[in-house]
């Protein structure tokens, strides 16, 4: 069965990279354009769940760290891999990242093999 991975980007473009990216390795692909967006699409996914989580940071509506505090307060996502891909590299903002809850930090722009070597790391096959 595929994973199914949810994509939350207010960037178009960048969602449909990491979708095709994810989609060429075998996953079943959600997307949200915001992280209110992307709570509502995590609410109504098959099963309601998702297996990875990859979100933006800076994102208008909700952004990325107050959307990874509403997921990991849902008792279903605890453990569910949350990688922050963003332009942000300060070491101040991965810190907060992982204090939110977030598995993972990969800076934009990015390679696609980048990101599912980042995926092997922290999604068991």
């Amino acid at each position: 069965m595929a994973k199914t991975a949810l994509v939350v980007d207010d960037s178009t473009s960048m969602r449909q990279m990491v979708s095709m990216t994810l989609k060429g390795a075998g996953f079943q692909v959600i997307e949200g354009g915001n992280g209110q967006e992307g709570l509502d699409k995590l609410k109504g996914a098959p099963g309601s769940k998702v297996d990875l989580i990859i979100t933006d940071l800076n994102m208008p509506i909700m952004d990325g760290l107050a959307f990874i505090r509403q997921v990991r307060a849902q008792s279903g996502s605890r453990f569910t891999p949350i990688l922050m891909l963003t332009t942000e590299s300060g070491d101040a903002r991965k810190m907060e990242g992982k204090a939110a809850g977030a598995t993972g930090w990969i800076v934009k722009p990015f390679h696609p093999d980048q990101i599912l070597k980042v995926i092997d790391k922290v999604l068991p096959s």
